[in-house]
């Protein structure tokens, strides 16, 4: 199990940025598995920017993405990110620095 490098505060706002490219399978399941987990685990405390790469090639240089799906959390710094369709939970929720013990 990975831990999280640092716990975040319970006011604090989650700055996500996810980049897909078009409506690929890979890509349509990221965007709906990272819904999901900020629905259901963040509620009101998240701001989610989606950028598609096939509309914005060159915003792929701000956070240097090679790989897509891609999630990037932008605040709470440190950077983080993950690459893949999301589909592991409490994964991501540890990746982004909450502990899936303590959510809904």
């Amino acid at each position: 199990m990975i831990k999280p490098e640092e716990d975040i505060s319970e006011d604090s706002i989650l700055k996500l940025r996810l980049y897909i490219a078009g409506k690929t399978p890979n890509s349509l399941l990221a965007l709906k598995n990272v819904q999901k987990i900020c629905v259901d685990h963040i509620q009101d405390r998240y701001e989610l920017e989606i950028v598609d790469l096939l509309e914005n090639p060159k915003l792929s240089e701000e956070d240097q993405v090679l790989v897509i799906p891609t999630l990037v959390r932008k605040y709470p710094h440190p950077v983080r990110k993950i690459i893949g369709d999301l589909s592991n939970t409490e994964d991501i929720l540890q990746r982004i620095g909450l502990n899936p013990k303590d959510q809904k």
